[in-house]
């Protein structure tokens, strides 16, 4: 078993649990993915497989890309990801791996990674949630700003800003990865999986669910 699929987020719904409890799910097309290349200790010194998820047009590809897929077997990948394994891989060149490995019952809980958001460029309240100055008549303008910051420049009267300081700037775009999310269901049909919660990033952008590091 390979631990881990390449998908793509759908969005999120509702299922009913038991006890009539209603429970908040996010829909993950997992897979099919194709196994391009199987890396072992004896040939590259550890041991990994390297999968591909969703068909690209080859105008869109590279030739070495190109290549590197044509000996799987098959077409170049939108989404390409090596996962290292402790042990050999089981599994050979352009097998297809789908979600079906985890509906077995043995795998409960999975780690979703994603990009987050991007929300462009943003003031400290957005970024960090800062509290912002008073509403009173007072604050002239003035009552979303992050407040002083001269105090943060070294010994308090030198030039420039200490690195790490919360300020105003680029926020969202970035990798995250949300662990121990219940996995509530399988729809082997249809690739789908149903996750407990939400996970990082818009509807339609790729994910990789893997089998969770702390609860399995």
């Amino acid at each position: 078993m390979i631990p881990v699929l390449i998908g793509t987020k759908i969005g999120m719904t509702q299922v009913l649990g038991d006890h009539g409890v209603v429970e908040p799910v996010t829909v993950v097309k997992a897979g099919p993915c194709v196994v391009l290349q199987v890396k072992t200790e004896e040939t590259d010194g550890y041991n990994a497989v390297q999968l591909g998820f969703g068909e690209c047009k080859p105008h869109r590809s590279t030739k070495p890309m190109i290549g590197h897929a044509a000996r799987a077997g098959t077409g170049p990948k939108q989404e390409i990801r090596e996962v290292r394994l402790d042990e050999a891989p089981d599994v050979s060149q352009g097998e297809v791996v789908t979600v079906e490995q985890f509906s077995g019952g043995d795998v409960s809980y999975v780690d979703v990674t994603g990009t987050t958001k991007g929300k462009g460029f943003t003031g400290g309240m957005k970024r960090y949630g800062f509290g912002g100055k008073e509403a009173s008549h007072g604050v002239e303008r003035k009552h979303r700003s992050p407040g002083s910051i001269g105090g943060s420049a070294t010994g308090g009267t030198g030039r420039g800003v200490k690195k790490g300081k919360r300020m105003a700037g680029r926020s969202g775009g970035v990798r995250r990865t949300i662990s121990d999310l219940r996995l509530v269901g399988i729809d082997a049909e249809n690739d789908l999986m149903l996750v407990r919660g939400s996970v990082p990033g818009p509807n339609g952008s790729a994910v990789v669910v893997r089998r969770s590091s702390k609860r399995g």
